[in-house]
This record gives structure tokens, sequence and C-alpha cells, in this order.
């Protein structure tokens, strides 16, 4: 197994391989690249190295490796309250306390931060105080897709491992690979606007593969100037709650977007923005495009599915 299931960025894995080997461990790991660039696999491939009890790295087979992968490693501690937008720092407080207990079964104890750009000042402040001085077993790992947000005395204490995107041939095998049944278009489309980031690619095209009904008529209607067309899709939604009418809403937009940057020139993933593309200017789909920014936020401040549905009937006729 070894850092093989993490895709390209082999400089960086032939480095951590040579590190671990002579046994230099760093107590502190930033590990930073755009959301879908594999921070947290390549996070997982650490810290299993680091408990992994064969010569190769992680192996894949120990104990040790298995428990940090099937995430029940009980000295691999994930620090993070999901459910808040910024890491509470009461729970980066008692990680500070809890590394001064000895691992139960492994050779470290290790942290990970798998929302580095969310922790606050405070949070950052309470971290760097255990960072001056870990104890031998303590690691942290600290994963972000915005290291800037992070103060330079944090950055300054860490061993950065900064992923790069993946060169086109590779990302093509993986994507005709995971994708079988995708045209080479929709690849191509799904790669250029990927930044050569593999994750992304994937959220692209199974975006495009998942569409709500909703979405689908919307963009048929809006393609062919089809008003009724519209009207049919928007009153069923009038009943909706908030919460179900935003990411359609959401969603509507992106095909959207999509199809005014492939009038711009650009690949689109979407059959159904090609087709919008072709059958709309610009300037409609610019317009068509600030409407619905401007329900996503009346809808995020409270205004009723149905007021919102009524107005888009009329904005987008």
């Amino acid at each position: 197994m070894g850092f093989e299931s993490l895709l390209g960025n082999e400089r960086l894995k032939d480095n951590l391989r040579r590190s671990l080997q002579r046994g230099r461990v760093s107590h502190f790991y930033l590990i930073s690249g755009p959301q879908g660039s594999g921070k947290r696999t390549l996070a997982n491939l650490l810290a299993a190295a680091m408990m992994c009890t064969e010569s190769e790295k992680p192996c894949g087979g120990c104990e040790g490796c298995r428990k940090v992968l099937s995430g029940v490693h009980p000295d691999f501690i994930t620090v993070d309250d999901p459910e808040k937008k910024t890491v509470p720092v009461d729970l980066i407080r008692q990680a500070r306390a809890d590394i001064y207990v000895q691992p139960n079964e492994g050779q470290r104890k290790i942290y990970l931060f798998p929302r580095g750009q969310d922790m606050g000042i405070p949070g950052q402040n309470a971290l760097l105080k255990i960072l001056e001085e870990p104890p031998s077993y303590g690691v942290f790992l600290l994963i972000t897709d915005n290291p800037e947000r992070l103060l330079p005395t944090v950055r300054s204490r860490c061993t950065e491992l900064a992923l790069q995107p993946l060169p086109e041939a590779v990302l093509r095998r993986e994507l005709e690979r995971k994708f079988p049944k995708a045209e080479p278009d929709t690849l191509a489309a799904a790669i250029s606007r990927s930044g050569g980031y593999f994750g992304q690619a994937v959220k692209l095209l199974e975006g495009s593969e998942g569409l709500q009904q909703q979405t689908v008529d919307f963009a048929k209607a809006f393609a062919q100037r089809d008003t009724m067309g519209l009207v049919r899709v928007l009153v069923p939604m009038e009943k909706w709650k908030r919460d179900q009418v935003i990411p359609i809403l959401q969603d509507w937009l992106s095909i959207l977007e999509e199809s005014l940057a492939c009038r711009a020139g650009g690949r689109a993933i979407s059959e159904l923005a090609r087709t919008i593309s072709a059958s709309r200017s610009s300037a409609d789909l610019m317009a068509a495009i600030r409407q619905l920014q401007k329900c996503v936020e009346y809808a995020q401040g409270n205004i009723s599915p149905a007021a919102i549905c009524g107005y888009l009937q009329w904005a987008l006729r």
C-alpha cells in the first residue's frame, strides 16, 4: 500500500518515505491544498505510517495501520466540531491537556485538526502553547485549504506539506477508471475546471450525473424560453421549506455559470449547460445569474419560498 494511494505528489511522498526510514518525524505537520487535493488522504497515510510496525511505512497491513485507516485507533484523535463554524477553543484546550496522557497502544499520540483555517485566533494561540514544547510522542496534523489564515507563529513551527495538481495524464487515467461511461468532452471539461485536483474533478462529474428533476426541467425551460415551463417548475416549490429551496437555487446558479463560461470559450461538463449556452446570450445568462444570486440571499435572509418563486416567475420570464 504505502503512500501510493495518494495520487501524484511524487517528490513529497519520496521525502516522507526517506524521513520515516531515518526515524525523523516532525511534531507538527501543516497539510495544505485546495478542496479535493487529497489532504485528508495524506493525513491518514502519514498517521498510519507513524503507527506502523513494519519497515516499509505505512504497510497498510499491520494492526496500527489498519486501526488508523479504519478510524478506530485510540491514539489518533480528531479535534473538531463540524456543527460549529469555528473550531471551539475548548476542544483545542482539551487536546492540549490530553496530550500529556501517555499513548494507549501506539508509539505516538496524533491529533488531527481537519479545519485548520477555521481555528480562531484564541484557538491558534491555545495550540501554540503546546507546539512550543510538545512531549516526545506528540504529533499534530493540521489540515487547511488556506494557510494564510494561520498565524505566522503557528506556520513557523510546522513542516508544511503542500499538495500539488496532478499531471493531466494521471488525472485523466483515474477519471476514466472511475467514470468509464463519461464522454471524452465531459472528462476534458472536468479536468480543465478542476485545476488538476482529483477530488474536485470527481465532485464536478458526480454533480453533473446527479441533478434533481427540478434542475433538469428548469434548464430545459430556460434554454427554450418556455415561460409556462418555468411556472410549472416554480409553482410546486412555493410550498417547500427554505432549506429545500436554497440547494436547488444554487444548482441552477451553477448550471447558468457553467453555461456562461461555455459561451466565453470554456468547456462545460453538463450537457444541459451546453444546451443553454447555445440558445441564450451572455447578457441573458448574466441577468439570470444576478436574479438567482439575489434569491439565494433572500432565502438565507428568511424570505418565504412562495415569495421567492413568485419573484422568479416574473424575473426569468
